[in-house]
Formats: structure tokens, C-alpha cells, sequence
């Protein structure tokens, strides 16, 4: 099935895609992406199409590359002719429009003629019957095209083995006087339709000199009608012809062998002895006409083709047989075979052996062991052959010498490399192999060979340690085998050994030592062990490692080591072998001892009343173990009752709970995990004065709803007389605020909430400090009247979920919920003005209905509960909307190709500040749903970036403070199509004193209507002429009077196609290029006076000329000010 396979190129060309036979390749891209198709390649037969065609309706092609990429077409074309089997597709670019065929564009040349030829008559008869169009005597006949058609894609076919065709001629790819063919087109024009019916009347090549490999062809041009009458405008000069060839019939599969304007051509590189048939196709302006008749020849036999070499098939001493096959007989058949040798010498000359009709052949009388080069060639009746290329052959030798015995190189611990001599007088020519054989020690296997080949050395791995092998060698070659040499014992090397195991503690460790023990490695390695190692590193890193031991004895005992340190212990060991890997690292720590006395705690700061803060630092001795915590006693001065009040690795303590005024001893010791250490010597405090007791609860009573009293009792001095009381009164318990402060023992607390709870608490002061606050009190006041309603404002028509809402005849208010004081509230009572108050239920938003439009009001709310009316709020002023506007008429003033500017109700475009109404406009989109495109105040908006000749659907709301009107009718406008752009300016090439060619840049289609041009001219101070009409891109212009000016200037013409017929939408004209036919009259002048003769000049055009006049009357505009201001004012 299909399957696509990615490729990458480095350079972003399309690499070569080699198909199998009876495929072609074809390129598509498609989004930027190159996609190559594999296709069956078409069939030809007789009456359909023709293999070097596409089909009618063939693909567009995929990539068509800029002109300036286009290499130059080759003088010479070489195509190949070959058979089935040689089907190397190659892809190669096609740079012209693909061809459009009709459905008949292969048939029968005596019927396709005939069938033109009435065609023709008919038309002839219908333009006599009508009348003859008017043409414009200004607009002259147009002219030829000229196109650039490149030879379609050979088309590979043939079987195995066939030759390659060369073609001698010359290509001209150039096609001159052809008319222009539209390829988009889906049927081909009239003009096009005439011209195909004059290539198809083209008679069959002529064969002349027919040789073995090559064949000359010649052909006459097509043929126009007998009677002379063809619809042809121009006939051309010259035409492009293909050559196509077959060797298979004249049925069979047609290649291309040759393209170009010759009619002859020499056709090289032909199988001998083979039937061909050719026809001849004529090509003009990328239009093919129908393939002539077949002609067929056959070519001549000759020679065979060269031999292969010769092969030996067997081979003694003395003698060599040799074999072959036949070549190709190139049509003759093989009579007798020429085989010829140098005997041996050598020296390049060759002598005849054998000369006969047999394909093989026994050399005898040969030397041993020497070398004989052979070639052959064949003859048939035609002549003889080539030779083939030379080979040689060896007779066979005798059996070599015994070799010397092998010899060490090197050895290892599992490999030895050993090396042997060549067998003394063997000859240097004599391929020479050896056989070394290996036997292992008490292995009871004997001898095994270990390498075969032609090399001196071997290195023999996959061996055993420090074991003993025997090794012998043995040569061989094609005649035989030698005896073994002598045998040589030869050795490994003994491995390092392994690390030692089980390294572990032997004992107790001690403080200061311990002993350490480990067992012997695993494996020596195959020798005894000699010495083993120590090294010790202090420290949990072991950066530094020491050798503290070196011996035969499996332990040792570590010294001398410091309390509580980590020590990293290794052992490695050492035989004939080498040095052993490290064993495992063994960490040790030696025991700790408790820490020594720390020094007494001194005072940190002033000692306070209840508290003081103690601080130390670290004992000088730690016991090799780093101090885990402190523990801190006190007790009273003149006694021994000691307490523990810190336990911890801080290095200060607070101690809290204390009496004020009292004198306290403290000790300190430290502690590890070995254990506590010594106290510390005695350290005495003294406490300072403290501050009062705590308050008891105060007594709340209240004495209105806003107004309460506060009494409390005298605390403790605790040393210290009362001096003052500090009262915090608050309605919430975390934010009391102080509301007292003074000697007396009560307090009256006025402009409190109804219903409120309070909370207070009491605190006494002496000289000493502050006492500590008393226990919260609560206190809650009694019920009241409600709050004033606060935050009275208007609510927006968004807010509103009512639909029968109405701005002009109501008004819409909220409110927040006011304090109830303690009881519910019931109503609100809503007053506007003159009318009765308004009652409402629980509510906080309210709608006052049947008011007057565009009116003012006075609103303001009051609360209720069951205690009575709370005051009103405050007062706001809100108005009624007047009623919303009508939607105004909507028309079009002024529009183009992608703007509409539309307009709207009475007044000036731009908006006022006193305008309120605003509008809302609305476009239909793709969908069919209508998007804003414009709102506020103006009463004209445009509308850009819109599509040619479409038309748009509109609608139209206004709206004002009172809200939004209905929509509108919905109003259809409908975009023009839009012109040609402007062109650049013309280029004009002069030809001769009286001629010249206007030239012009080429405007692609615009939306399927075609592009024509319009090209005018003036002369001196005349007004503008068209001179040209038409398709074309460029005009000869000819008849130009001598010492005349000429102006020139172009533009585009779109032909709008529409159902009544076609409309013509003129762009606007190019700049104006001026041209001089001025006579040559100085020839020493040189390349320059030629070169002012024919410069054209260009003139301003008229935005720029508008643009120099606005220059200069703005300067002239500033100098007059300027005169003005220097010479009148001052």
C-alpha cells in the first residue's frame, strides 16, 4: 500500500529518487512541504496519448522557480535510448505552464486533419456571412509572443543490456513568431486550435546511412493546408522537434532521443543486428501536434562484443585449465575463440596459446609455483573482438619447512603474546599460513590450536593465572603442511591479591586504645602474602592518612589515642603480585570521659523583681566528647535546699518565680554522654522590688442605656504604695483601650451603645511598676431605638432584576441595614417630598413607581422597631430620565472598494459636548449574528478593511440617559470593485532612429477577471493618445519623426466579468517617461553621445508638481510674515 517516508536534504534541493522499471516520479508542493509521487508510467498505444505527454488534464505544477534560477538550455542534447530493464528516472524540472489538451489531441493524423480543415472552412464561411469587428486605427495588430519552452522528461524504457542513444544536433529552446497559449484555460482558442493542426501535418522521417551503431534521420517541416487557407496569424519561423524511438515494435514503448530546431539528426550508440521504428513530433510554444508516421529500419551486424577473462576451473604443478563464456555475437554467430599468454615472462607481450571454436582450453608444460597472465577475445564472420582484460594465475609449489619454535613477546596475567619466523628458504611468492597449538599444564587435553593465519605473532588470551603452557607452530599452504616445531614452555604472571576481610575490633575499646584484628585475603592472587599494612587517619573525613603498622601478624593494638576521637582504620596487603586493593574502612571512636568543673554563672544586666537572667560559658576540659547540656540549681542564701530551674545546651538561663527583695545562691555543671561533671563554685543574686498584686474583678452598674459606673477595691502594695489605677474600657476583649487613669476607686463611663457588651479591667501602679491587669468584666447596656439609616444611594438599571422597570417613571434606592439597638427591626419608612411617606416591609432596597418623567426628588429613610422610630437619614436628590429616542435613518455618502462611510440623523459629524443622545451601530458578520461597530455621539462612521463587491448588512439604535431605543430596519450596502494599481514607470529600450519598444511591469488577474493594458503617447505639447491596447507587456513602437519628444505612459485595465457581459475598471496611469529620437550626427562621439540620445527623462507627476507648489508658497507665505513683523508692527 502507499506509505510515506520523510526525507531531509542539506541544501534544500530535491535529491534523485531512483524508482523500479515501469514508474515515474513526480514533485508536488503543497503548503511548503515538497512531496514526491511514485506513478505508474503510462502506456502508448496507437490513438490514445502519447508517453512523452501528460495527460489532458495534468496536475499544476508544484514549483516553478524564478527565471533568474533558470540555468541557460545547452547547445547539445544527449538522451538516452535504452531497454526495459534500464529505468533510471531522474526528476528534471519542467519551467513551462503545463500543456491543456482536449479530448482528441492524439488521434490519427489523416483524420485530425480533415476534420481541421472543416473546421476551418466553416469559420471562413461564418466571418464572410458577418460583419468584420472595428478596430481603433491607433491600436496596431498584436504582436508574436515570445516564450521560452524547455523538452519534456525523457521517458526511460528498453530492455536489459540495451545500448544508450546519443543524438548529435543542435537545441534551440527558443521558440520565436509562436503565438501565447493560456495554459489555465480548460479548452484551447481558436489561434491555438490552428496552430496544433499544423504541427500534427508533418510527413515521417527519412533513414539514410544505416551502420551497426548509428543511423542518420532527416525530416521536412509541417505543412500548411494545400489551399493555402490557415488560421494561423503567423506562421513561425522555426520549430522544436522531437525524436522518439522504439526497438520493440511499432507498438512498443517510444523514448526520446533527440529535441531541437534541426531537421536532421545522427542517432549514435544503436544495438547491431536490431529491428528500430521512429517517429518525429514538431513542438511550438510548449503546443505539441500529433507524432507522424513510424519508420523502421534495421541496423548491421558486426563484431562481437568484448569477453570477460577467463577463469580457472582446476590447476596442478604443470598445468592450468581454463574456462569462458561467449560474448554477445552482435547478429553474427562466434566462429573460434583467441586465447593468448606472456609464458610466463612477465614483460607484457602476449603470444597466441589457443585459437579455436572451444570455451575452454588446458595449458600444460607449466613451472611450479609460478605466475602466467591470459586474455581472449572472439571472432565471428564480422572481424574479432577486443581482448579482455589480463589475469593471472599460479601453478601450484611444494609444502614449506618446519618453523622455528615460538618465542615470548610479553606476557600478563591472563594473555601471553608470542611471535615465530617464516620457514628458512621458502619462496618470498608462496602464500605461507600458520597453525600455533596451545597445551595447558596437568590439563590432560594435549595440544589444541589456538590461531590460524597468515600473520607472525599471536597474542593468546582467556589464559589462568601464574600457569605454565606448551606452544608449537606449524606452516601450511596450498600443497600441504609441515611438521610441528619444537615445543616451548612458557608462563603467566602471578595476579595481585585481594583485599583483606574482616576487618573488626578485637576487645574493648579503651579511651586511649584498642585492638584491631583481620583475616588474610580470599585470594593471593597466586603467590604468598609477604607483608600487611596499616594506615590510621584521625577524624570522620580521613583526609590524612599514616602508616602505623607493617608486618606478617593478622592484629595490632592502636596507642596513644585521644578521649572520645573518631579514628578511620585501613589494611591492604602485599605479594609477589603486587599491591592488594584497600580493605574496607573500619571507623573507630575511643570512650569519653565526663567534662571538667565550668566556671560560676555571672549576672547578665540589673536583677529584676520576680526574675534575673544568668549567663556562662564552656568548661575548659570537654572529656573528648563534645557538652550535650548545662544544669542550673538555686536555693535561698544561708541555706542548702538546692533546686534545678535549667536544664538545657544553652549558654544563658532566665530564672523566673523569684521574691522580690530575697538573695538566692546558684551552681552550674556540665554534662556529655559520658556523664555529668563537677559543680561550679557558689554564686549569689539579690532580687529588686516588685510591683503591686493583681486587682480584684471591678463592679459594673448601668445606669441608662448610655451610661454606666465603674467601682473597684485597693490590692496589695507588696512593699509599695498604690500611687495610681489605670482602667481599659472596650467592646471587644482584645481591643480595650485605657479610658482611666488616676487615685480614685471609681469611674462614670458616658456615651456608651445600646445594647452593647463592654468589657473592663483594672490595674494598680506603685513606685516599683505595674501590677498585673484584674479579670475581664462584661457588661451589657439596655435596649434602644434604632440607628440612622447610613448609606443611602440610587441603585443602576444593571442592579435591577424587575423587566417592567422604567427610568423616565421610577426610581430605584438601597440602603444599608442600620443598628437595631437591641431589638428587631420591623418597616422602614421611605419619605419623597409633598406625598405620604412610604411604608416598607424588612427590605433594604426599594422602588418608587408612578413618578413624573424628568423630575426631581428628595428621599429619605427612617427605621422602626418595637421600641420605637430611629431618626431619618440623610437626604438625596435623584431625578427621573426623560423617555428614550427613536432609532434615526441610516444612508450611505460615500464608499470605494473597501470602505462604506455611512451617515445618520441631523447634525455635524463630529460630536458635541451638549449632545445626549449617543448611538450604537451594528455590522452582520459571516455568521449572521450583528457585531458593534461604533458607539457614541457622532453622527457619521466608516467602515474599512472590507471586501470588493460584496454587500453588508447594517442597523442602527440610539439611546440616552433614559436607556436604549429600538434597533433600526436593517439597511443592505454593497462595496464596488476595486481598480488596477498604478504601474511603475515604462521602460523604453531604443531599437533605431525611428523605432523603440515600451515595456511594462505585468499585473497578475485580481480575483479571476483578466488583466489588460492601455499604453498613450504624446507628442511635444499634444494631448494623450493610445497607441496600445491589450495583454501584452511590452509595444514596438515605430514611425518616430526625428528631433521629436515623445511621452509616454501606461496603466492596467481590469475586465470586471459580471452576467450581462464585461465592465473595464481603468487604474489609474503610471509616470510619464519621456523619450528624444535625436539623429546620431557625431559618430566620434563615442558610447556616450549614443548614451544622451537615447536617455529618457522622466517628469514630475502631478502629486509631486502639487507638492513643489505647496513648498513654495509656504516660503514665500513665512517671508511676507516676516516683512510684515519686521517693517509694520515694529
Amino acid at each position: 500500500g502507499p506509505a510515506q517516508v520523510p526525507m531531509m536534504s542539506p541544501n534544500g534541493s530535491v535529491p534523485p529518487i531512483y524508482v523500479p522499471p515501469g514508474y515515474v516520479s513526480q514533485i508536488i508542493e503543497e503548503n511548503g512541504v515538497r512531496r514526491v509521487l511514485v506513478l505508474p508510467q503510462p502506456e502508448f498505444h496507437p490513438g490514445s496519448h502519447s508517453p512523452l505527454h501528460p495527460p489532458p488534464h495534468p496536475p499544476l505544477p508544484a514549483f516553478i522557480p524564478h527565471p533568474a534560477m533558470m540555468p541557460p538550455p545547452p547547445h547539445h542534447m544527449y538522451s538516452t535510448v535504452s531497454g526495459a530493464g534500464d529505468m533510471s528516472t531522474q526528476y528534471i524540472p519542467q519551467y513551462h505552464a503545463p500543456h491543456v489538451f482536449t479530448e482528441q489531441a492524439f488521434v490519427h493524423r489523416d483524420e485530425r486533419t480533415s476534420k481541421t480543415y472543416e473546421r476551418l472552412q466553416k469559420k471562413l464561411k461564418e466571418r464572410q456571412g458577418g460583419s468584420q469587428p472595428k478596430e481603433k486605427p491607433s491600436s496596431p495588430p498584436s504582436s508574436p509572443q515570445k516564450n521560452h519552452c524547455s523538452s519534456p522528461t525523457d521517458i526511460q524504457n528498453g530492455s536489459p543490456g540495451a545500448t544508450t542513444g546519443l543524438v548529435k544536433g543542435k537545441q534551440v529552446c527558443k521558440i520565436k513568431g509562436s503565438p501565447r497559449i493560456d495554459t489555465e484555460s480548460e479548452e484551447l482558442d481558436e489561434d491555438s486550435k490552428a496552430l496544433q493542426a499544423l504541427l500534427s501535418n508533418i510527413s515521417k522521417p527519412v533513414v539514410s546511412d544505416i551502420q551497426a551503431r548509428t543511423v542518420a534521420l532527416s525530416w521536412s517541416p509541417p505543412l500548411a493546408p494545400a489551399n493555402g487557407d490557415s488560421d494561423v496569424a503567423c506562421v513561425p519561423e522555426t520549430f522544436l522537434y522531437e525524436v522518439t524511438v522504439s526497438y520493440s515494435g511499432k507498438d512498443g514503448k517510444f523514448k526520446s532521443a533527440y529535441s531541437g530546431e534541426e531537421l536532421s539528426a545522427t542517432l549514435e550508440d544503436l544495438r547491431p543486428a536490431t529491428d528500430y521504428h521512429v517517429i518525429v513530433q514538431a513542438v511550438c510554444n510548449c503546443l505539441h501536434g500529433s507524432p507522424s508516421d513510424a519508420v523502421s529500419f534495421t541496423t548491421l551486424s558486426c563484431e562481437p562484443d568484448t569477453p570477460s577473462p577467463p577463469r580457472k576451473t582446476n590447476g596442478t604443478k604443470s598445468t592450468l585449465v581454463l574456462q569462458w563464456k561467449a560474448p554477445c555475437d552482435n547478429g553474427s554467430k562466434i566462429q573460434n575463440y583467441v586465447l593468448e599468454w606472456d609464458e610466463g615472462k612477465g614483460a607484457g607481450a602476449f603470444e597466441q596459446c589457443y585459437y579455436g571454436p572451444q570455451k575452454q582450453y588446458r595449458v600444460t608444460k607449466l613451472s611450479p609455483a609460478s605466475r602466467y597472465c591470459f586474455r581472449l577475445a572472439a571472432q565471428n564472420d564480422m572481424g574479432i573482438s577486443g581482448f579482455s582484460e589480463a589475469i593471472d594465475f599460479y601453478t601450484s609449489g611444494s609444502v614449506p619447512a618446519t618453523p622455528d619454535s615460538p618465542e615470548l613477546v610479553r606476557a600478563g596475567v591472563t594473555w601471553l603474546c608470542v611471535q615465530w619466523r617464516r620457514p628458512a628458504g621458502s619462496p618470498a611468492e608462496d602464500d605461507i599460513a600458520y597453525t600455533l597449538e596451545m597445551e595447558e599444564e596437568n590439563s590432560g587435553y594435549g595440544f589444541k590450536p589456538r590461531y590460524d593465519g597468515d600473520e607472525l605473532a599471536c597474542t593468546v588470551k582467556n589464559l589462568r593465572r601464574s600457569t605454565k603452557y606448551r606452544f608449537r607452530v606449524a606452516a601450511y599452504n596450498s600443497e600441504g603442511k609441515s611438521s610441528p616445531s619444537q615445543v616451548v614452555e612458557l608462563h603467566t604472571c602471578p595476579d595481585k591479591p585481594g583485599a583483606p576481610c574482616r576487618l573488626a575490633v578485637k576487645g574493648k575499646v579503651h579511651a586511649s586504645s584498642f585492638k584491631m584484628a583481620w583475616d588474610s585475603p580470599k585470594d593471593d592472587g597466586g603467590s604468598a602474602i609477604t607483608d600487611y599494612i596499616v594506615e590510621m587517619a584521625e577524624g570522620p573525613n580521613g583526609n590524612k592518612w599514616e602508616k602505623i603498622y607493617s608486618g606478617s601478624v593478622l592484629e595490632y593494638t592502636c596507642e596513644r589515642l585521644k578521649p572520645g576521637c573518631v579514628y578511620q582504620v585501613r589494611v591492604y596487603c602485599v605479594s609477589e603480585g603486587g599491591q592488594s586493593p584497600l580493605s574496607e574502612t573500619l571507623q573507630v571512636q575511643s570512650l569519653a570521659v565526663p567534662p571538667g568543673p565550668c566556671v560560676p554563672p555571672r549576672l547578665v544586666g540589673k536583677p529584676k523583681a520576680r526574675e534575673i537572667q544568668l549567663r556562662w560559658g564552656h568548661p575548659q576540659v570537654d572529656g573528648g566528647c563534645p557538652v550535650s547540656c548545662y544544669s542550673l540549681e538555686v536555693c535561698p542564701a544561708q541555706t542548702e535546699d538546692y533546686r534545678e530551674v535549667f536544664q538545657g545546651p544553652e549558654l544563658e538561663c532566665t530564672v523566673i518565680s523569684l521574691l522580690p527583695g530575697r538573695t538566692y545562691c546558684f551552681r552550674l555543671r556540665a554534662a556529655n554522654k559520658a556523664g555529668y561533671g563537677p559543680f561550679s563554685d557558689r554564686c549569689e543574686v539579690t532580687t529588686a522590688p516588685g510591683a503591686p498584686d493583681q486587682c480584684r474583678a471591678p463592679h459594673v452598674v448601668c445606669k441608662s442605656p448610655t451610661c454606666a459606673v465603674v467601682s473597684w477595691e485597693v490590692p496589695a502594695g507588696n512593699g509599695a504604695n498604690v500611687t495610681e489605677y489605670r482602667m481599659e474600657w472596650g467592646a471587644a476583649e482584645g481591643s480595650m483601650q485605657s479610658c482611666y487613669c488616676g487615685p480614685a476607686l471609681t469611674h462614670e463611663m458616658k456615651g456608651l451603645l445600646p445594647a452593647t457588651t463592654y468589657f473592663c479591667r483594672i490595674q494598680a501602679v506603685s513606685v516599683a511598676g505595674a501590677g498585673p491587669f484584674s479579670d475581664v468584666v462584661l457588661c451589657v447596656t439596655p435596649c434602644s431605638v434604632p440607628a440612622a439609616v447610613s448609606c443611602l444611594q440610587a441603585m443602576e438599571e444593571s442592579e435591577l432584576d424587575s423587566p417592567h422597570f422604567c427610568p423616565s417613571t421610577c426610581l430605584a434606592v438601597q440602603w444599608d441595614a442600620p443598628c437595631d439597638h437591641g431589638s428587631e427591626i420591623t418597616s422602614y419608612c421611605v419619605d419623597f417630598g409633598d406625598r405620604q411617606p412610604l411604608s416598607v416591609g424588612r427590605t433594604t432596597s426599594y422602588v418608587i413607581e408612578n413618578l413624573q418623567p424628568d423630575t426631581s426628588y428628595r428621599i429619605r429613610i427612617q427605621a422602626l422597631n418595637s421600641i420605637g422610630a430611629g431618626p431619618f437619614s440623610h437626604t438625596i436628590k435623584l431625578k427621573t430620565k426623560p423617555l428614550p429616542p427613536g432609532p434615526p435613518r441610516l444612508e450611505c455618502t460615500a464608499y470605494t472598494h473597501q470602505t462604506l462611510k455611512l451617515k445618520w440623523g441631523e447634525g455635524p459629524a463630529k460630536a458635541l459636548a451638549t449632545d445626549s443622545i449617543q448611538y450604537h451601530l451594528q455590522m452582520e458578520d459571516r455568521n449572521g449574528r450583528f457585531v458593534s461597530l461604533y458607539r457614541g455621539p457622532c453622527h457619521t462612521h466608516k467602515v474599512q478593511r472590507l471586501s470588493e463587491s460584496t454587500s453588508y448588512k447594517f442597523c442602527i439604535q440610539a439611546f440616552n440617559e433614559a436607556g436604549e431605543g429600538p434597533y433600526s430596519n436593517v439597511y443592505t450596502f454593497t462595496t464596488p470593485r476595486s481598480p488596477p494599481a498604478p504601474l511603475k514607470a515604462p521602460r523604453i529600450e531604443r531599437l533605431d532612429d525611428h523605432s523603440c519598444e515600451v515595456s511594462w511591469e505585468a499585473v497578475p488577474p485580481m480575483k479571476g477577471d483578466p488583466i489588460i493594458y492601455s499604453l498613450q503617447s504624446m507628442i511635444g505639447n499634444t494631448d494623450f493618445k493610445q497607441i496600445f491596447r491589450g495583454s501584452a507587456t511590452s509595444f514596438h513602437v515605430s514611425g518616430l519623426q526625428l528631433n521629436c519628444e515623445y511621452r509616454f505612459r501606461a496603466c492596467a485595465i481590469r475586465q470586471c466579468q459580471i452576467p450581462g457581459g464585461s465592465q473595464d475598471l481603468t487604474g489609474p496611469y503610471s509616470a510619464t517617461v519621456s523619450f528624444s529620437s535625436l539623429r546620431n550626427e557625431l559618430p566620434s562621439s563615442g558610447a556616450k553621445s549614443s548614451a544622451d540620445a537615447t536617455r529618457t527623462k522622466r517628469t514630475l507627476s502631478d502629486e509631486q508638481c502639487a507638492a513643489v507648489i505647496l513648498v513654495l508658497f509656504a516660503i514665500i507665505s513665512i517671508l511676507i510674515a516676516f516683512v510684515i513683523q519686521y517693517f509694520v508692527i515694529k
